[in-house]
């Protein structure tokens, strides 16, 4: 695991296919982590399977959402392949709420 960000209560990781977020993500970290994380999908190779796990951040507000939205337009750009998205249980309340599992392979709750 590669730790490619630590701003404020937010934290960003890697490993070979995923992005890791645990913590807050306010719009205080929002930029710096939406920068991080395309940063890294803009170096793996066209049709990585890539994973997004948010599974750890708590506290959320929009903000987690449009970083969200900003890495799966980044990784379609550099032709990966988005293969997942895992979200903490408020996230996914608030992914619910904006229709994103239209747009985004958001993990079942039951998963």
């Amino acid at each position: 695991m590669t730790r490619l960000l630590e701003s404020g209560s937010a934290r960003l990781e890697a490993d070979d296919s995923a992005l890791k977020v645990e913590g807050q993500v306010g719009f205080d970290a929002a930029t710096a982590l939406a920068e991080a994380g395309r940063a890294w999908l803009a170096e793996q190779p066209a049709g990585t399977r890539v994973t997004f796990d948010l599974s750890r951040v708590a506290d959320v507000s929009s903000a987690a959402l449009s970083v969200l939205l900003e890495w799966a337009r980044a990784a379609r750009a550099a032709g990966l392949e988005l293969q997942e998205v895992r979200l903490s249980s408020a996230l996914r309340r608030l992914a619910d709420l904006a229709g994103l599992e239209r747009l985004l392979p958001v993990e079942s709750a039951a998963a």
